[in-house]
């Protein structure tokens, strides 16, 4: 089954998907919860931007786990949160170009101080490696939410990890079209996402994130602990 969009949306936009559930369970939330966790305000919008931008009728909460003091970045994030008709929150775990390793209950306390729930139809974060070569905090966010999920901390009927490549680093990242989600964005929607990465986060038209910003997004999806488990085996045996 899936979960019907917003009628407000345009032609062409999607529905994510909710199996396992029968219409009289779809019936019960109109508005079902979202929680986006990621390393950095802009992260949400490049790698999942489309996403939320054609689920209007899902309560978004956002949050990125660096950058609350950056006078430049957070209030640019709650401008963003407010285009999406968002909640979020912002932490400021370091940040700093050595990337000292984190130490992983440093992140998931991080991250349960600012989620005003513990409970969602859809979690979505970074993969286990990162979207590109090579940026740490991505992967500790990654190991932290999903060991959350996993443990039952943090509930949510769909894990979507992030699936991009950007072939050891040789290439601007793309998405995974292999994954088990891969979406072209209409144009109106990659106009819309190049916007807020331009015009609100301030990037300029010839840097790496307005250039990388995709116009496809994939994601790797998961129902249950087993599946994401018997997936890590698959992907770290390759």
């Amino acid at each position: 089954m899936s979960l019907e969009d917003s009628g407000e949306m345009a032609e062409g936009q999607d529905s994510i998907e909710r199996l396992g559930e029968d219409s009289s369970k779809e019936q019960e939330s109109a508005f079902p919860k979202a929680a986006v966790i990621v390393a950095h305000p802009d992260d949400e919008t490049l790698w999942a931007g489309g996403l939320i931008l054609r689920h209007p009728n899902y309560q978004w909460f956002i949050t990125a786990l660096s950058r609350r003091s950056d006078p430049d970045r957070s209030p640019k994030f709650y401008r963003i949160l407010e285009r999406y008709n968002a909640n979020g929150a912002l932490a400021d775990l370091e940040d700093g170009p050595e990337q000292n390793p984190l130490p992983l209950d440093t992140i998931q306390h991080q991250i349960l101080n600012l989620l005003p729930a513990c409970s969602y139809e859809l979690l979505v974060t970074h993969a286990p490696t990162g979207e590109y070569t090579r940026h740490k905090r991505h992967e500790e966010v990654s190991r932290a939410v999903t060991d959350l999920w996993r443990t039952g901390t943090v509930s949510a009927r769909a894990l979507y990890l992030f699936a991009y490549k950007d072939n050891e680093g040789k290439s601007l990242p793309r998405a995974v079209e292999a994954a088990h989600r891969f979406d072209p964005l209409p144009e109106a929607t990659c106009q819309e996402k190049y916007r807020l990465m331009t015009d609100i986060y301030g990037f300029q038209p010839g840097s790496w994130e307005a250039r990388t910003t995709p116009r496809a997004e994939a994601f790797w999806c998961f129902e249950s602990p087993a599946e994401l488990e018997s997936w890590l085996r698959e992907t770290e045996g390759r």
